[in-house]
């Protein structure tokens, strides 16, 4: 599962470790507790761990909890959970949290005005993007930035101290506000924020900001490789910055690769924040959206996530994968592993008239046809049954070989029927069919040699069990979410069918014994899991089948 292949990312290690600028390597995942993990940290925790991995090296995981605005224990949590189940294990270098590291990112903060290389800043925050300047307009230099060291310092002790309200001042890194670099130009790196941290409590009135605090961070735990996504790489040259003015003794070094975006999902938390918070989606682990314990609740497993990312590979060019791809690595492990069970999920009634009403037999089925040491189990046969609606047609085309007025089918492992009367309600709908069996034909041909094309499975009323059945879609009718018209937002293309629910669908009894995370083949219907909130429950993994054709891998 920990498995990678060769990339431009080891292709680096592998340079630094021959040229002697590294003799080991030490990588980190850093998300921040304001939101659940998905599939696209899935994405950076994979390359993190398996590089880490392959060298004989540490992963970290650290909590990036710098803007306690957001933050929450309950995503700490989360994220742990997450991470384990993802791995497989604890994270090798240990787990840590950035906001342990407020004393030395401020003492760091002191060394850098002292230096001349930080100052305090009176402008807001619309003003400060007004000197900021464009893309293609130099910003500029702040009226306060040419404060002493001594004032500076005066100044940031007594914001530390609380003396001043929030917003009202910045401590900004003295670099270039000419560079045609934005990020460059004199950045924040403190600001006052009065939000009690889930973490520190109320001992920080001043809280770093993250291209100030990463690099520090990666530095104390001995990071050697940082890897991070492409949207990093023009912060890249502050985090040089910063490690460069600290001094530290042995730098980390900063690489990027192409997140990953997949059609018809969201990887954006804020987003994703909107979805839960107005209800949209039934929690951060609804099995409609992309993160991990979403995934984990629809009956995803570590090791088909690691081979879709396996199959995606790492780049450095923005590509959007077909979600196929994924459901396709989650089919392929599920058919040869789960279990094959019976689920009528819209029943209607059949009734066999010449099949004794107080008679039962059993008829054997192989837990897994492929897998003869999986064995099989026993399924009772009675003289009312259920199958499927769609199943029975009663104007059916020639090519129709289900259930049909007059038209025969063989149930699954047992007796060949023919339809022979159709009960309907007041209202015209099909409530019961009658047929009757040939029953010559238990698990044999019939004896006449007349061929019948159709099968249907089937459940015994009188044993069946009740259940829901969740059945899910994409959570979105656009297939690239990150090229929506202007004028248009998220919700004007969420699915409006992602969700449909069974409720009157009937089980059998060996599917009561299910645990939430065992998935089990419906026969004909699809891959499912007991639902990890709600006994009875049942969630779609995924369909027994691409119906669509080929998918598209990084566009080839």
């Amino acid at each position: 599962m920990s498995g990678t292949i060769p990339n431009f990312i080891h292709d680096v290690i592998d340079a630094d470790l021959a040229a002697g600028r590294e003799t080991h390597v030490h990588t980190r995942f850093p998300p921040e507790p304001n939101g659940c993990l998905h599939i696209g940290s899935a994405k950076a925790i994979w390359i993190n761990y398996t590089t880490a991995k392959k060298y004989g090296g540490k992963f970290n995981l650290r909590y990036d909890d710098t803007n306690p605005a957001k933050e929450d224990d309950s995503f700490v949590r989360s994220i742990e959970e997450d991470i384990r189940w993802l791995i497989g294990e604890e994270p090798s270098g240990g787990i840590f949290f950035g906001s342990d590291y407020f004393d030395q990112c401020y003492e760091y903060a002191l060394k850098l005005i002292r230096q001349g290389d930080a100052y305090v800043c009176d402008l807001s925050a619309d003003e400060m993007r007004e000197y900021r300047g464009t893309l293609t307009e130099p910003g500029k230099e702040s009226p306060y930035r040419n404060r002493t060291p001594a004032e500076n310092e005066d100044l940031f002790v007594r914001m530390k101290n609380g003396e001043f309200a929030d917003g009202s001042r910045t401590l900004r890194a003295k670099i270039d506000m000419s560079s045609p670099n934005i990020v460059l130009r004199d950045p924040a790196i403190y600001r006052i924020l009065r939000v009690p941290h889930h973490r520190q409590g109320d001992k920080w009135c001043i809280y770093p900001l993250y291209d100030y605090a990463h690099p520090i961070q990666d530095a104390i735990e001995g990071i050697t490789h940082s890897l991070c996504s492409l949207e990093f790489t023009n912060n890249r040259p502050l985090y040089d910055w910063v490690i460069e003015k600290i001094g530290f003794a042995h730098p980390p070094h900063q690489y990027e690769f192409a997140r990953l975006n997949i059609t018809n999902t969201v990887m954006s938390k804020r987003y994703l924040r909107k979805l839960v918070e107005t209800g949209l989606v039934d929690g951060w682990d609804d099995p409609r959206i992309p993160t991990l314990s979403g995934l984990r609740r629809r009956g995803y497993t570590p090791s088909a996530l690691f081979n879709f990312l396996r199959k995606v590979g790492i780049s450095k060019v923005y590509s959007i994968v077909d979600i196929r791809l994924l459901e396709h690595c989650i089919r392929e492990e599920l058919n040869a592993v789960a279990l094959r069970r019976v689920a009528v999920l819209e029943p209607l009634k059949v009734v066999i008239t010449n099949y004794p009403g107080d008679k039962t037999e059993y008829f054997s089925l192989p837990n897994h046809p492929e897998n003869p040491e999986a064995g099989s189990r026993q399924l009772p046969f009675t003289r009312e049954l259920y199958v499927e609606q769609s199943d029975f047609m009663e104007d059916a085309p020639n090519k129709f070989f289900r259930l049909k007025p007059g038209g025969e089918v063989r149930l699954m492992g047992a007796y060949i029927v023919r339809c022979d009367e159709v009960i309907k309600d007041d209202s015209g709908k099909v409530v019961e069919l009658r047929c009757s069996a040939d029953l010559e034909t238990g698990n044999a041909m019939p004896a006449d040699g007349r061929k019948v094309r159709g099968t249907i499975h089937w459940l015994s009323a009188a044993h069946a069990k009740d259940a829901e059945i969740r059945l899910y879609e994409n959570l979105f009718t656009i297939e690239d979410v990150n090229s929506i018209p202007e004028g248009k937002d998220y919700d004007d293309y969420i699915n409006p069918n992602s969700l449909q629910v069974r409720k009157e669908a009937k089980i059998e009894a060996a599917l009561t014994e299910a645990q939430a995370g065992q998935s089990c083949q419906f026969v004909r219907t699809g891959y499912f899991t007991p639902d990890s909130h709600t006994p009875g429950v049942f969630n779609q993994t995924v369909a027994l089948k691409d119906s669509k054709g080929t998918f598209i891998v990084n566009g080839q």
